[in-house]
């Protein structure tokens, strides 16, 4: 058999670990060196080669983008259909499992999933009925426990209490939770991976089906599964199968949210005699970014060897600027980015990362006066905005009279003279009886007592009804259509002001033709309407951006992830902020805030910027910090340090010629001042002073007012600044 399609394109140790002997392997994959052609490569030889069938075949992925892209690339080159493959996320592959399995998962057949958001509206609604005061409690603290919990794969029962009355008010408020949840029939995303594990465990024929079916399972970045992930891969595997796994120890960033790198160091003992493999040449950055790259992750103790290296060329040093503030940060960044689009390259080959979201502002208002486009990477997704939840609340309601989230969220959107009183009686008489707020409302209103709540609530109970009948027999598209037009929701939102409602508007017009597009698994049992609610829930909790239009990208150092710019800007490393405050005395969360730093600094394929500030004021406070420990770690060889001082003040316009720069060290020495100094001003309070051009009278200055978080260009014989 011609192997060549296979393997033509592949490096050796890509080569080595796609023909990997039918064992387990752990692949340790550096940044940028390939993993994913790696994984796509190995499922096409086992399918081609092997002999295996593709139904045969699990690989797990992290995002639905990166399974889509799994499936087309696996698609094109094995040039065969693979729609029925088990390609998917965690959630996705178990979900799929739950809605093949839900009886002896205990789960109605339509049970519905609840995103992040619907969850946290559960448990405030859990808090009113029990009269919880939330000053001694706070929904998001009980679900940041319950979803803990999950990831753990405890039920309430199997929680120790340790005699802590603090926590037994937890484990209580995770079982009323879960009684919710259960009569209600819905799923958080947390659920779907313990139920899932949970009927595999309980179930030993399912199981044993399962074991059978899937000899091979694909793992992308196995450094972030958590412990229910890795319990029911374990499950799956059992003594036969064989685990492929692929991920970086030195790209573990998501410990906060139960992602555990000692997974891929205990994968040995689990699974012996597994094959160990690394992929060392990255295909990414230059040698430069590399090395520097390198530099910093070797200060790690805890993680296995290798060495990223590189045939690409040296290239540029890294640029290190100090900025006196953050405005100045800011204007710097932005600066080097107007000589980046003026030389022709496109906005979205760049991107500013940031440790803290806190810090974006700024930013936004810089490149927002320079007119330069941008775009919040990570901010809403589509089925994450308002109203498309209000809309997808309707259609759940059409589906399931049982969803007491979907229930709430509408009952009186568009306004319909039911407020919060009634809903309040809805809600108590269902806690009471143990039924949903449909049954409960049903039998309020049909009592004959409860005149004025029946006049109310009746009419939109009708309407949901009328919305099942008129839409039982159409597509899927005039399905949704029908009902966002009956809801009333487009004049509700013509009502805004401005560009905000014809924005929505826009949006929910958008839902109908994503509605028209969708395309759903053949191998789906339930309704084309579920399958669409399960897969809007599904990509509301993946929490990454759509495709961008050619803006520069702002993000997070977490959202980066799986993505690469020739033009990087870290910016806000600092001692405090990066490495974070809370971790710089534990040597486990030191270690993790490094990986992210490598993590960010492997962004990064031609430049990169790196800057600091001497003073920033961030959530109301004034700091004073040293430049991130990172930086230190970066050999000089590798670093360019620019520094304001020699930075060249703009020129004042002139009509005849163009007047010659001056150096910031001799502007404005003559009277007294110096960049950075704090001053005030009568009308526009205290600023710092970021730039100054001129000499005696004719001295100007640019001040940066935080009242206002304007920028200001002042004449000094004229301002009457208080110097500070």
């Amino acid at each position: 058999m011609d192997v060549t399609p296979i393997l033509n394109s592949l490096n050796d140790a890509q080569r080595q670990a796609v023909t990997a002997p039918s064992e387990p392997a752990l692949v340790i994959a550096g940044a940028g060196s390939g993993k994913t052609r790696v994984l796509v490569h190995r499922a096409a030889w086992l399918i081609e080669v092997e002999g295996v069938s593709p139904q045969g075949l699990l690989a797990v992925t992290f995002t639905n983008k990166a399974a889509a892209e799994m499936r087309s690339r696996i698609e094109t080159l094995l040039k065969l259909p693979v729609q029925h493959l088990w390609i998917g996320t965690f959630h996705g592959l178990a979900h799929r499992m739950l809605r093949r399995h839900w009886q002896e998962a205990d789960l109605p057949q339509n049970f519905q999933i609840i995103d992040s958001d619907d969850q946290l509206r559960l448990i405030k609604r859990l808090f009113k009925s029990l009269e919880i005061d939330e000053s001694s409690w706070t929904p998001k603290e009980i679900q940041w426990f319950i979803n803990g919990q999950k990831d753990e794969g405890l039920r309430p029962e199997h929680i120790n209490d340790e005699g802590d009355p603090h926590r037994q008010q937890q484990i209580s408020l995770y079982k009323s939770y879960e009684d919710i949840c259960q009569r209600a029939g819905l799923v958080d995303f947390a659920e779907l991976l313990l139920r899932a594990h949970e009927i595999l465990r309980d179930n030993i024929e399912l199981l044993g089906l399962y074991r059978r079916r899937f000899q091979h399972l694909l793992v992308d970045e196995f450094q972030d599964t958590n412990a229910i992930q890795y319990a029911w891969l374990r499950l799956l595997v059992g003594d036969n199968g064989v685990p492929f796994v692929v991920g970086d120890d030195d790209q573990s960033i998501y410990q906060w949210r139960g992602a555990r790198v000692e997974h891929i160091h205990r994968f040995q003992k689990d699974f012996p005699g597994t094959q160990v493999i690394k992929l060392e040449q990255n295909y990414r950055s230059t040698r430069t970014i590399l090395n520097a790259a390198n530099a910093v992750i070797d200060n790690n103790s805890s993680r296995m060897d290798k060495h990223l290296w590189t045939e690409s060329a040296a290239g540029e040093t890294i640029k290190v600027y100090s900025a006196y503030n953050e405005s100045d940060e800011a204007n710097f960044i932005v600066g080097r980015l107007r000589d980046w689009i003026a030389q022709g390259n496109a906005r979205a080959d760049s991107a500013i990362l940031y440790r803290s979201n806190a810090q974006s502002r700024i930013l936004e208002e810089a490149l927002i006066n320079a007119r330069i486009p941008y775009k919040i990477y990570g901010g809403l997704r589509f089925f994450e905005r308002a109203e498309i939840k209000d809309a997808l609340a309707y259609l759940r309601l059409v589906s399931n009279r049982e969803d007491d989230s979907s229930f709430e969220r509408v009952v009186n959107k568009p306004t319909r003279g039911i407020g919060a009183r009634t809903v309040e009686i809805i809600r108590s008489y269902a806690r009471v009886n143990a039924c949903s707020m449909w049954r409960a409302a049903e039998a309020i209103t049909s009592d004959g007592v409860n005149g004025r709540i029946a006049n109310s609530v009746n009419p939109f109970m009708s309407l949901i009804e009328r919305m099942a009948r008129e839409t039982n027999s159409l597509e899927l598209h005039d399905k949704v259509d029908h009902v966002i037009h009956l809801s009333m929701l487009i004049e509700f939102f013509k009502k805004e002001k401005g560009e905000k409602g014809e924005i929505r508007i826009e949006n929910l017009a958008e839902l109908v033709s994503a509605a028209k597009s969708f395309e759903p698994d053949p191998a789906e049992e339930m309704s084309q309407l579920d399958t669409f609610l399960s897969h809007a829930a599904l990509e509301a909790g993946e929490g990454q951006a759509d495709a961008w239009e050619d803006c520069v990208q702002l993000m997070t150092m977490h959202s980066v992830k799986g993505l690469e710019f020739p033009l990087v800007f870290m910016c806000g490393m600092e001692d405090g902020l990066f490495p974070h405050q809370r971790s710089v005395a534990d040597p486990n969360g030191l270690e993790e805030e490094r990986r992210l730093c490598y993590f960010g600094i492997t962004r990064a394929m031609q430049s990169l910027y790196i800057t600091h500030a001497e003073q920033r004021r961030l959530h109301g406070k004034d700091n004073f910090s040293q430049p991130s420990r990172f930086i230190s770690e970066i050999p000089d060889e590798y670093i360019e340090e620019i520094r304001p001082r020699i930075r060249n003040a703009q020129p004042m316009q002139s009509s005849t010629s163009t007047q010659q720069r001056m150096s910031i060290d001799d502007a404005g020495s003559d009277v007294g001042i110096r960049l950075g100094q704090r001053v005030r001003h009568k009308k526009f309070g205290d600023g710092i002073i970021l730039n100054c051009e001129g000499q005696g009278a004719h001295t100007r200055v640019e001040v940066n007012f935080e009242l206002t978080s304007d920028t200001k260009w002042l004449v000094l014989s004229y301002a009457n600044l208080d110097l500070m």
